[in-house]
This record gives structure tokens, sequence and C-alpha cells, in this order.
């Protein structure tokens, strides 16, 4: 029997093997950096397009949707993807509309350039990075869903906590936060990947609260 064989199917159906599903959830990761990305250099970023920061993300996340509705008609698909995404939205793409929605959502609250700036976005766009591949990776090994829901409720309670003490987030938050990004990360949706429920019911969530915070 090949070795592959023993591989969980999340990995034996990612494109590339072993290899992709590492890359995918290194990229998963990666996508961190873009709260760092907007809030630090967003200005000189859209500078280069005369554009505001809040019109770049706006434009990206466009762009996302006309790219991604390009792959789906000609069925490519690359290397950390899943077979089944050839004929779907990819967890990349809503990854990335997410995000954008996220952080045009909650412009309104929310600057560029100051130490509370992203006081509300950033720990979403932290749970979905972080608490995401968390959870999968503890299905990985094994482990049985009551312990992947605390890993998943830890994790995103903990960003939250942390993003109080850096960018002045209510702490109380985190008490809220931490289980409802683990519950939006369960649904298995034929057509609406996790990476899209983790930010966009959290997201629903915090739009309501805000107006009194």
């Amino acid at each position: 029997m090949s070795e592959i064989e023993y591989e969980p199917d999340h990995v034996k159906h990612s494109i590339g093997g072993r290899g992709g599903h590492i890359f995918r959830r290194a990229f998963h990761m990666g996508m961190a950096a873009v709260p760092w990305v907007y809030y630090v250099h967003g200005e000189e970023i859209a500078d280069i397009f005369s554009a505001s920061p809040l019109q770049f993300v706006a434009f990206f996340g466009l762009i996302a949707v006309v790219v991604e509705s390009l792959r789906i008609r000609f069925g490519i698909v690359i290397v950390g993807q899943r077979e089944y995404e050839r004929q779907q939205i990819s967890a990349l793409a809503w990854g990335t509309i997410s995000i954008s929605l996220a952080i045009v959502a909650l412009a309104p609250w929310e600057g560029t350039g100051d130490t509370h700036a992203g006081w509300l976005t950033i720990p979403l766009i932290l749970c979905l990075t972080f608490g995401d591949p968390a959870m999968g990776e503890g299905r990985r090994m094994g482990l049985d869903n009551r312990s992947v829901y605390a890993i998943g409720t830890v994790i995103c309670g903990l960003i939250w906590l942390l993003c109080g003490y850096f960018f002045g987030t209510p702490y109380w938050m985190a008490l809220l936060m931490g289980p409802l990004t683990m519950v939006a990360e369960l649904p298995k949706l034929k057509w609406i990947d996790d990476n899209a429920t983790m930010v966009l019911i959290p997201l629903a969530a915090v739009l309501l609260i805000a107006p009194f915070l």
C-alpha cells in the first residue's frame, strides 16, 4: 500500500499532496500580514494608485471576484487547492473577499496610522488565519470534536484578548467572539467555505455591537 493512502482526505485531495497542503496552510497563515500592510503601509501603497486605502481594499476585493470567476470558468486549480474547488469558489477567494468586506464594513469605526487602528478588524482576520488552521490540524491529528472545538475557542479568545492589550479592543469581547468564531467554522456548506463563515458571521455580530462601543 502506498504512503499516500495513509494521508487524511483533505491532504490527499490537495493539489500537490502533502506539499500542497503545507503550502495551503502557510498561505492561509500568511494572510495575517494583511492588517499590518493595510494599517501600517496602506496610505503609501494606495498613493501609488492615486486611491485611498479603503478604495484600494475594495478594488482588491472586486479583482478577487473577477479573477475567481475566470478561474472557475476555465476550471483552473493551483497548488494547495482541492479538486472540488475547480468548479466552485475556492477557500482562497472566500478568504480574500471576506477580509476585504471586513475592512470596508468596519472602516467607520476604525482609522489608519494610529495605535488603535484595526481594533475590531485585526482580531477578526487573525482568528481566521490562525484559528482555522489550528482546528484543521487538530482534526488531522485525530482529535475528537470536543477537543477541536476547545482549541478553536481558546485560540480565538486569546487573539481577542491580545488585541485588547495591543489595540484597545474591549476585553469582554473575547468571551463572546472566541466561541462565536469557533461555531462559525462548523457549518459544512457546499458552496460557502469556512474561510467566509469564520469572518462574515463574527463580522455581523461586531457590526451590531460597534455602535455601542
